[in-house]
């Protein structure tokens, strides 16, 4: 399992996904994703983003966003590596701060995110947390990590080098008379004793 930059042909995977998990495709761009993908199948685990907000006044701005795991790919270490791939990312970039408005900050905070007050935000995420808790996230609060800080809990890393997709086996439905055509409540048997 690695984390690699979005490649333009993984856009039409990439809306799918994030339709399928209602998440944000605010000003989509393949460019600012990565992918977690499986080394052995070629298969598509998980994904996320790191949103640039230019603005007039203040530096520019970084914003996690976007962050998904597809089923049978879950508590496997895949979001979190997504997750660190994004906060290095912005660290080599010269970010001194990622931002991140969701209502999973408790799935954040094991990282060293922290929560942020609305009124501490740049404006520009002042906005967009608006935006977000009006459409998508109405739980959605601000948090925040210096890149420098970033920790990831050695089970998730020891979960992410054994990730596998677990497959669910569909059951088998029990059959019935009726799906042979026969009306149980009608039939008689050869070997009927009429008891």
């Amino acid at each position: 399992m690695y984390v690699r930059d979005a490649r333009n042909r993984d856009e039409a995977w990439l809306l799918d996904g994030i339709e399928a998990m209602g998440l944000d495709e605010t000003a989509f761009r393949s460019r600012d994703y990565v992918i977690a993908v499986d080394n052995e199948s070629d298969t598509r685990a998980g994904f996320g983003r790191l949103r640039y907000h230019p603005t007039p006044s203040d530096p520019e701005v970084a914003e996690l966003t976007s962050i998904g795991v597809m089923d049978g790919w879950r508590n496997q270490g895949v979001g979190a590596h997504v997750i660190e791939r994004l906060v290095d990312t912005a660290e080599m970039e010269g970010f001194g701060r990622v931002y991140s408005l969701t209502s999973e900050h408790e799935y954040l905070s094991q990282f060293g995110f922290h929560p942020v007050e609305s009124e501490d935000l740049p404006a520009v995420l002042r906005d967009r947390l608006e935006a977000k808790r009006e459409e998508l996230d109405p739980e959605a609060i601000p948090m925040a990590i210096d890149p420098d800080r970033f920790r990831m809990p050695e089970a998730l890393r020891e979960r992410f080098k054994r990730a596998a997709e677990a497959v669910d086996e569909p059951e088998e439905p029990e059959e019935t008379p009726e799906d042979f055509g026969i009306d149980p409540d009608e039939a008689t048997y050869k070997y009927d004793t009429g008891s």
